[in-house]
């Protein structure tokens, strides 16, 4: 009988040039290049051309990145009718599951698989998927969508759509971080996902219709959510120890911290830490990281486990004044750019991805006529 590995943990199953994770060391790269350094000195403009073009841009390749990205912002009329008609969702993955897949309807290079044809599929990808967000985001509010402002990068664009404000700098600064942080994350549930579906040579639309459904889970997108939440019930640093003890008593999953590949301190969390203190300090509202640093603390002392790119997010997007049902949509926003980089990766080298399974279940059945049964 072969091993199985259950969920495929520790399986090596392809090679990539995109994404390298060196989980015992607590490492993360995109193409060779360290995640502190890209947010520090980077911008999500440029990680999107380096995901996709495999090497950082020159001023004017940049600028005409960024150009492409204002220019694919907006989407058809039909597709706010669209947002607007269909029902209050459960979630709002839902929604933005089902908008993702009608934009290849209106995608006049939907079916066109070249690789001119993809990439630029893959531009109008990222550059709607914010605006898909944001406007869903104002209709369930009963407000009209805003449309994009050409003037803002794609953070500061984003927050604004949301909001109908456009962000201070600094604020603008840290959710461009935050778009960088997750970008991209190697073969992970919803990039994998993906890549299934690529390799079968569906379309692009559809591989990312699939990434959304799997992002859509809440052991995998939606751990920023309910981190949030429990920070929320909680309300107050007073009240977090007997809180933190009683889960742990009651063996109740506590989000946002340990992580399959990390063995060591998840990277992106590192800097979303300092980008949660700075914000609440900013907004004159440090309740929340206090409270999340105190349960770090109770979870390094009692179980060992560090937290990951999810925890801190959710006190930083908090402060920044996003609802907190949007949470796993903001990583669509972000992660747009390393699924179609993964996608134009698959279609590239392409092998149809389907793996073998251990039988375990009865043999030597005998059929039975069912007027016997």
């Amino acid at each position: 009988m072969a091993e199985v590995k259950v969920g495929l943990q520790d399986v090596v199953i392809a090679t990539t040039e995109i994404c390298s994770i060196d989980g015992q060391r607590g490492i993360l790269t995109y193409r060779g290049y360290n995640i502190h350094d890209l947010a520090e000195h980077s911008t999500f403009e440029e990680v999107v051309y380096l995901l996709w073009y495999g090497r950082l841009p020159r001023p004017a390749e940049l600028d005409e990145l960024r150009r492409q990205l204002v220019e694919h912002r907006p989407i058809a009329p039909e597709m706010v009718d669209l947002l607007k008609r269909l029902p209050p969702p459960q979630h709002p993955m839902e929604t933005l599951r089902t908008a993702v897949s009608a934009l290849s309807l209106y995608d006049p290079e939907a079916e066109d698989m070249s690789l001119e044809a993809n990439r630029r599929k893959a531009l109008r990808l990222t550059g709607q998927m914010g605006t898909i967000v944001a406007a869903f985001g104002r209709i369930r509010d009963g407000q009209e969508p805003i449309p994009p402002d050409p003037n803002l990068n794609h953070a500061a664009n984003f927050l604004y759509m949301l909001t109908g404000q456009a962000p201070d700098a600094e604020t603008a600064r840290h959710f461009d971080v935050a778009l960088i942080l997750h970008a991209d994350h190697s073969f992970n549930a919803s990039t994998f996902a993906a890549r299934v579906t690529a390799s079968t040579l569906s379309d692009m639309h559809s591989a990312i219709t699939s990434a959304i459904g799997t992002l859509k889970g809440p052991l995998h997108g939606g751990a920023n959510e309910q981190v949030m939440r429990m920070l929320l019930e909680i309300q107050t640093l007073d009240r977090v120890d007997d809180h933190i003890h009683r889960l742990l008593a009651e063996k109740k999953k506590i989000m946002g911290f340990g992580h399959r590949v990390y063995h060591t301190e998840d990277p992106r969390a590192t800097v979303l830490r300092k980008m949660s203190e700075a914000l609440g300090r900013r907004h004159h509202d440090t309740r929340w990281f206090e409270m999340s640093k105190r349960i770090e603390e109770l979870m390094i002392r009692e179980k060992k486990l560090n937290a990951n790119v999810d925890f801190y997010s959710a006190s930083a997007y908090y402060v920044m004044g996003i609802p907190v049902d949007l949470y796993p949509l903001i990583f669509a926003v972000s992660r747009i750019s390393g699924w179609t980089a993964h996608v134009l990766e698959q279609y590239a080298n392409n092998k149809l991805i389907r793996p073998l399974a251990e039988y375990t279940g009865p043999t030597n059945q005998k059929y039975v006529p069912i007027d016997q049964r």
